[in-house]
């Protein structure tokens, strides 16, 4: 029986093999379709394909491609020594992927608007994260953040920041410089704010729920002193009928009404 077994299994292991290779030869011809469309469009999007590689072949892109989208692979790092070289570069989709960490050479990307790196395994951003000058949209949700990097009140352009579902715990002090129209810190852990959160000059819509705050320790200041006209705080540790009853809570909702007035 034994001796019949072993050729089955070599034969089942020697077509494995080739169907491996027939699927290497039609990835690598697909790759190669991608990047002569995306030479002519600027464009380059390959998603779901398994790649474990940021893609080498997009070297010769580097002064073309307007937008890479990579979302929905395994890649667990991206190449010091190519990423930072797409000059033209606009919008970055690595969503879904195996990261870890980000290399400096990506803040090079000095015409980068849109940078989206839902579910990775992020812990901290770079340094230098702070000289994306372009930077408009940032989305970092669910990755392992386990504070609001100070790099990104640097970023003058920042409108949406998605901190969605990381391990923040508490929002310090540097939190007043941040320029960004819209933060998003849904579904963190969240027990402290600071006030400072109240003069940040651009901030319209703060969403905060299910975190671990205690009304005591939302800042009364965000009712009453701030630019903030939607605050979302669902599933806290409080009554939301409770946060009516706090000072401030009316002109919170004059901004609100004159808000949702203007989008009617």
């Amino acid at each position: 029986m034994m001796s019949q077994g072993v050729p089955a299994r070599a034969e089942a292991l020697g077509a494995r093999l080739r169907e491996l290779s027939r699927s290497a030869r039609m990835g690598n011809s697909a790759l190669r379709a991608h990047v002569e469309t995306a030479q002519k469009t600027g464009v380059f999007q390959l998603k779901d394909r398994g790649l474990t590689e940021f893609p080498s072949e997009l070297q010769k892109l580097t002064s073309n491609l307007r937008t890479i989208d990579l979302s929905n692979n395994k890649i667990d790092s991206l190449p010091p020594q190519l990423i930072g070289k797409f000059t033209l570069l606009k919008s970055l989709s690595l969503n879904n992927n195996k990261l870890t960490v980000l290399p400096d050479e990506l803040c090079n990307l000095k015409k980068l608007e849109t940078l989206s790196l839902n579910n990775n395994h992020l812990r901290e951003l770079p340094s230098t994260f702070g000289q994306l000058s372009a930077l408009k949209t940032l989305s970092l949700s669910g990755n392992q953040l386990g504070a609001l990097p100070p790099q990104l009140c640097s970023l003058r352009h920042l409108d949406v920041v998605d901190l969605s579902k990381n391990q923040i715990r508490s929002i310090l002090d540097t939190v007043g410089d941040l320029q960004a129209i819209e933060l998003n810190l849904n579904q963190n852990q969240i027990s402290q704010i600071s006030v400072k959160i109240s003069c940040c000059p651009r901030l319209k819509v703060l969403r905060l729920e299910e975190n671990c705050l205690e009304l005591s320790m939302l800042p009364q200041s965000i009712l009453s002193d701030s630019q903030i006209c939607l605050l979302a705080v669902e599933g806290n540790l409080f009554e939301i009928k409770k946060l009516r009853e706090l000072e401030g809570y009316d002109k919170y909702m004059e901004r609100f009404t004159a808000t949702k007035k203007k989008f009617a």
